[in-house]
């Protein structure tokens, strides 16, 4: 009896952060962009390089690769020339006195407190003990005097060190030197520490170039800023899986279309430079789809893209809808003129890996995982066109795990790569089979099936309507025609960086009220920034929040609310 096709499995990791850049002074307002590049970019990187047979999709935002492009830049500056470091955080570790004002010191306890790693602290009693002294000079502003510069630098190496891949900390000695010293940094010390973090970032572009070119690795790409693409070119596609959500005032966004489209090509652009080629592949911010997206997607060139499970169900006929499979869900789609292949993420599996098996023993973790692919192999009757798509952010998890996932993901790659019964591949590799066709997409997302996470309440209307008066004005100044070619160039930037999804997504959703209003903050400080371009006056409420606290009502669903950066 002939062997039992194997269930084609795809891991896609998607990796993305939004434009944390002063727009004026082009200096990174928030760290988060270098320190999952420190983290998880280079960890995830190396896992595919040491486990044999190991591959996955991996998702890039071109304005991460912008952003990590300007890091490098500036470190190699500072290392190389002694030219200053833009990065508030950065500059603070290098500095002769870290932590010398006030002003510098409560932003050291506020960025170290905020991206402190409880699972790294309890593995270092230093560091442990000087987040408690961090939180106690955040607790009294009075005791401020009584922290030395000392403390300050070896709270700054520490939390670095802590932003550092497991990879790193297991293959870098110089890492391990810094931990055993344990205290009393010198600036040499620091400067070492800078030295490593600047290798970790210029490499991580050529790491994961070199996986594509080996095979181990499909990469794929999001328009340009991350914009939530159905969004942009027709508001009421949010009624199509939620009839009731609340839309702006405004009746459209002005020209979504040429704005998405310029998205793209800007993106293709910026994926080519950084990886040689054009990618096949497309996962769109917030896995949101709708028909029109689809052919725009098709007709710039994308042979597949992806969504969530629900918006699947969403688009089935209604029995299939009510009485879903293993045959219905684990299938790749045809949808759009010219077609272009859909597949649906396991929403089910990748909630596992985002929020459950982090408190799991990583052996056990995989073995479930295991046991649930086998059980989606025996049901699947088209064993030979069955897709199981996990996606996720290829970030946010893996703070929660033990060492950063290195055992979850180490035992992950291996058994999916080793088993008899499945394939670990890249959707690419999947096109070929027999798909069958999806009539029409109902428009939506991987969060919940709908686009309610961007539009439909009040601070979430009100961020639309202000994008939409700031498209107005950008619109009337291309028209007029009388900016200088290079400040149009970058008008035309700011617009798509405003058009980005994580200025809709954090308003509301549960989530932290600091997180909402450093987003709140930072999408007015990109759109004064236009309007200036523009030579036009900002208007007045620009200087004020737009955002609310959440409401004791304003609750969703767990695997919505616990998104990161």
């Amino acid at each position: 009896m002939p062997a039992e096709p194997a269930l084609n499995v795809v891991l896609c990791w998607h990796m993305h952060q939004p434009d944390y850049r002063d727009p004026h002074t082009g200096s990174p307002l928030q760290p988060w962009t270098y320190l999952r590049a420190l983290k998880d970019y280079t960890d995830m990187a190396a896992h595919l390089e040491m486990v044999d047979n190991a591959c996955a999709v991996v998702n890039f935002t071109p304005i991460l690769l912008e952003q990590l492009g300007c890091y490098s830049r500036q470190i190699n500056g500072y290392l190389q020339h002694n030219s200053a470091l833009q990065d508030p955080l950065l500059a603070q570790l290098l500095a002769a006195q870290p932590g010398a004002s006030p002003t510098a010191a409560e932003n050291i306890l506020r960025k170290c407190l905020s991206g402190r790693h409880l699972n790294f602290s309890r593995r270092h009693e230093t560091y442990h003990m000087l987040l408690e002294f961090a939180e106690a000079l955040r607790q009294r502003n009075d005791l401020l005097a009584s922290a030395s510069e000392g403390f300050f630098a070896d709270l700054l190496v520490w939390f670095h060190l802590s932003w550092l891949g497991e990879t790193v900390h297991r293959n870098d000695p110089r890492v391990q030197q810094l931990i055993d010293k344990a205290r009393d940094y010198t600036l040499d010390d620091r400067r070492a520490l800078l030295e490593i973090i600047g290798e970790q970032i210029d490499a991580v572009v050529p790491r994961y170039r070199a996986l594509q070119d080996e095979s181990r690795v499909e990469l794929a790409l999001s328009p340009y800023a991350h914009p939530l693409a159905p969004l942009l070119l027709d508001f009421n596609s949010a009624r199509e899986a939620n009839p009731e959500v609340a839309l702006p005032p405004c009746s459209h966004y002005p020209g979504g279309e040429t704005q998405l489209q310029w998205q793209i090509d800007k993106g293709l652009d910026i994926f080519e430079h950084h990886f040689g080629r054009r990618p096949s592949g497309c996962w769109p911010a917030g896995g949101a789809l709708s028909n029109a997206v689809l052919q725009q997607l098709a007709d710039s060139g994308f042979k597949w893209t992806a969504s969530g499970t629900d918006v699947l169900l969403n688009s089935l006929n209604p029995s299939a809808r009510e009485h879903p499979d293993a045959n219905v869900l684990h299938q790749g789609y045809l949808a759009g003129e010219p077609p272009i292949c859909c597949f649906f993420r396991d929403d089910r599996l990748s909630n596992l890996i985002a929020f459950t098996y982090a408190t799991w023993h990583a052996d056990d973790a995989v073995a479930n995982l295991i046991q649930q692919l086998e059980g989606i192999h025996r049901n699947c009757d088209d064993k030979k066109n069955a897709v199981v798509a996990i996606i996720m952010d290829g970030d946010n998890a893996w703070e929660h795990y033990p060492n950063n996932g290195f055992y979850f993901l180490q035992a992950l790659y291996r058994r999916i790569a080793n088993h008899p019964k499945f394939e670990l591949t890249t959707f690419s590799k999947c096109l070929q089979a027999d798909r069958q066709s999806l009539p029409a997409l109902v428009a939506g997302s991987w969060a919940c099936g709908n686009l309610s996470s961007w539009i439909g309440s009040p601070d979430k209307n009100r961020a639309w309507e202000m994008l939409v008066s700031a498209k107005h004005q950008f619109d009337l100044v291309m028209q007029q025609n009388f900016l200088p070619p290079s400040q149009r160039h970058e008008a035309t930037r700011l617009m798509a960086i405003c058009e980005g999804s994580d200025w809709f997504w954090w308003p509301g959703n549960g989530n932290s009220p600091q997180a909402v209003q450093n987003f709140d903050n930072l999408y007015r400080i990109h759109l004064t920034a236009l309007y200036q371009c523009l030579e036009i006056p900002p208007p007045k409420y620009l200087a004020h929040s737009y955002t609310h606290p959440p409401s004791s009502t304003d609750t969703w669903p767990d695997d919505v609310m616990k998104k990161n950066t």
